[in-house]
C-alpha cells in the first residue's frame, strides 16, 4: 500500500511541477506579465519540451536582451516591426573589453537553439562609431521573420560553425560588413540596405562547409549618394556567399567582390551569382575569381538543401 501511495505521489509531483507557462506577455504599461523582455526570458523554463512564446506589445524597449543557451525553443513575437522596437547603443570603444569588445555589443544576443523572432525591430543606435552589433545569433535552427535590424558597422552577426539560420522578409541595414559571421544563413525575400560605400557581407564560413551565406530573391538598395558597394569580402579565407535572383541597385560595384587585401583568399573563397537583375547585376566586370552559376548549379541552393543537417567536423 505504501509503495502504491509513493508512486501516486511521485506521479502527481511530476505532473504539477512539470507544468510551465508557454505564453507570456510583456507590456510597458503594466498590463502584461512583465514590463521588460529580459525579465520574461529569465522566468521561462530552461530546456522546455514545448515552445514558449513571449508576446511583446508595441512600444520602444530600451534594453539589452540575451536569450541564453538554456532558453531554447523561445519565440519573441512583437506587434509588427514598426510598432515593437528593441534598442540599445553599446559599441566597441564604449565596451572597452579588449580586442574582442565587438562581441559584447549586441542589442539582442541569441544563444538558445530553435529561437524565433517575428514582427520586431532590433536596433543599435550608437551611430557611426565603429563596431556596434544590433543582432548576434550564435545558435542552430533560428528564424527571423518580418523583422528589421538597424545599425551601421556589423549590424548582424550570424555565427556558429555548426548553425543554420533563416531570415525571411526582413530589412537589414548597415555600413561596413553589416552581415558577417560563420553560420550557414539563408536570406529570403529580404531588403539589404547599404548606408555607406563599403561592404555588405564578411562571411567566415568554416572550411569544408557546403554553404555559407545565401541570398535568395532579395532586394539590394542604398541610401542617397551611396554608389560604390561590394557584395562581400572574406573575413576568413573559406568564406562562401551566393546571391540568386536578387534585384541589385546601381550602387553595386562592377567588380562585385573584394579579396580583403589578400590574393591567397582568391583561391579559397566561393563567391557566386545567378539570375540577378537590376543595374548592379551585370557580371561582365566581376572579378575573375568569382563564379557565375549555371541553372543546374543554382538549384542546389534551395532552402531545403542549404539548411538540412550536415556532418560535424571530427573531434580532435
Amino acid at each position: 500500500m505504501r509503495i502504491a501511495t509513493n508512486i501516486l505521489f511521485l506521479l502527481f509531483c511530476s505532473t504539477v511541477f512539470g507544468q510551465y507557462k508557454t505564453e507570456l506577455h510583456v507590456a510597458q504599461d503594466g498590463s502584461g506579465d512583465f514590463t521588460s523582455i529580459q525579465a520574461a526570458i529569465d522566468e521561462t523554463k530552461c530546456f522546455p519540451d514545448v515552445r514558449i512564446t513571449i508576446f511583446i506589445k508595441k512600444g520602444v524597449y530600451q534594453e539589452k536582451v540575451k536569450v541564453h543557451a538554456w532558453n531554447n525553443r523561445i519565440t519573441l513575437k512583437g506587434e509588427g516591426a514598426e510598432n515593437t522596437i528593441i534598442r540599445w547603443n553599446d559599441h566597441f570603444k564604449e565596451i572597452a573589453r579588449g580586442r574582442n569588445s565587438t562581441f559584447h555589443t549586441p542589442t539582442l544576443l541569441v544563444q538558445g537553439d530553435d529561437f524565433r523572432a517575428e514582427g520586431l525591430t532590433i536596433e543599435n543606435f550608437a551611430g557611426e562609431v565603429g563596431q556596434a552589433l544590433a543582432v548576434s545569433v550564435e545558435a542552430d535552427r533560428c528564424e527571423f521573420r518580418n523583422c528589421r535590424m538597424l545599425g551601421n558597422q556589423d549590424t548582424l552577426y550570424a555565427d556558429g560553425a555548426n548553425t543554420r539560420q533563416y531570415y525571411k522578409d526582413c530589412y537589414i541595414e548597415g555600413t561596413t560588413d553589416f552581415i558577417f559571421g560563420g553560420a550557414t544563413a539563408y536570406f529570403e525575400d529580404c531588403v539589404i540596405h547599404s548606408k555607406a560605400n563599403s561592404f555588405i557581407t564578411a562571411a567566415s564560413t568554416p572550411a569544408g562547409r557546403r554553404f555559407g551565406f545565401v541570398f535568395q530573391n532579395c532586394q539590394l538598395t542604398a541610401a542617397p549618394g551611396v554608389d560604390s558597394v561590394y557584395l562581400g569580402r572574406p573575413w576568413r579565407r573559406f568564406a562562401k556567399t551566393v546571391f540568386l535572383n536578387c534585384e541589385m541597385g546601381p550602387h553595386i560595384r562592377p567588380a562585385g567582390w573584394d579579396n580583403w587585401s589578400s590574393e591567397e583568399n582568391e583561391r579559397t573563397v566561393f563567391y557566386a551569382e545567378y539570375g540577378n537583375t537590376g543595374p548592379g547585376a551585370d557580371t561582365s566586370g566581376r572579378v575573375t575569381w568569382s563564379k557565375k552559376l549555371k541553372k543546374r548549379e543554382a538549384k542546389k541552393y534551395r532552402k531545403s538543401e542549404a539548411l538540412k543537417p550536415f556532418s560535424l567536423p571530427e573531434f580532435r
